[in-house]
């Protein structure tokens, strides 16, 4: 009975010990960039984990120097959450739709449309980028953030099954009730499915937020510009630091500007996270 008890406490231990090296190795990267944003030494600097001195200095001059004509951190902001917010809104509905359709309604070939869409929606993005490029350029909207609202939220139909999930677990008679007092579908939808569908909604929102937030693929394909305003943060950030020079100078401003990035996301996760959990566990019953 001892050697039980001594054997499981030293597996709990052994466990513990695997999970605090884990845990060591993933936020080591997260609390040097951190610390590297307040740092007073402006570029890279791998000798040391913890700077020698501190400022704020990096935020100022990436938030307020208007005479550095590397960094335009207010204008990627500001280009990246315009993207993002209609990114959002256009995805949001596209998703919400799709799912109450694949959920709520009957007709031929459901099954199957169904299914072909999951496993669309198994292959990366970047598979079609070259294609989607061309097909951009033909239409003239590469170097356009208009492009790329297109991308982000033309595909979005596809992630339908966790919201499908939650559709599934509101009861059927409260829209058959709507229907016999003539409600249409659309009011069905509107007046009794999306209040009733809170969480779900806030879990599709901060999801399709967080992708045209945080890409850098298509945004450095699809927007090839030379011109600093017109660049995302996720490129711009990157653009800054591409060279051996600005390396030396805006590491420190980059590592600030990864920074104030995570910012709203965090925010954002913080207020929302319990109908986001709520969203995902009650998509995931009937998904």
């Amino acid at each position: 009975m001892n050697i039980q008890k001594v054997g499981r406490g030293a597996s709990s231990v052994l466990r513990h010990v695997f999970l605090a090296i884990v845990a060591i190795f993933w936020l080591a990267p997260i609390i040097w960039l951190l610390l590297t944003a307040f740092s007073d030494f402006p570029g890279i600097n791998i000798r040391k984990f913890v700077p020698d001195g501190f400022t704020l200095e990096n935020f100022r001059l990436l938030l307020f120097d208007t005479s550095d004509t590397v960094a335009r951190f207010p204008v990627w902001f500001t280009n990246t959450l315009q993207i993002a917010i209609l990114s959002c809104i256009v995805s949001s509905c596209f998703v919400l739709m799709v799912s109450y359709v694949m959920s709520r309604m009957r007709f031929r070939g459901r099954r199957s449309l169904m299914s072909f869409g999951v496993i669309l929606g198994l292959f990366p993005g970047f598979l079609s980028m070259i294609a989607v490029y061309f097909i951009l350029a033909t239409l003239e909207l590469t170097n356009s953030h208009m492009g790329l609202v297109l991308i982000y939220s033309g595909s979005s139909g596809l992630g339908y099954l966790i919201a499908k999930g939650f559709f599934d677990t509101i009861s059927e008679t409260l829209s058959e009730s709507a229907r016999l007092d003539g409600a249409t579908e659309a009011q069905v939808f509107r007046l009794i499915i999306i209040p009733l569908s809170k969480p779900i909604i806030v879990y599709t929102v901060i999801s399709a937020f967080l992708l045209p937030w945080m890409d850098f693929m298509f945004a450095s394909i699809m927007i090839p510009s030379k011109d600093v305003n017109d660049w995302t943060v996720a490129t711009g950030l990157y653009r800054m630091i591409n060279n051996r020079f600005n390396r030396n100078t805006h590491f420190a401003r980059f590592c600030a500007g990864g920074v104030l990035v995570s910012i709203p996301i965090s925010v954002l996760f913080v207020i929302m996270q319990k109908f986001y959990v709520e969203g995902i566990t009650g998509g995931a019953v009937k998904g």
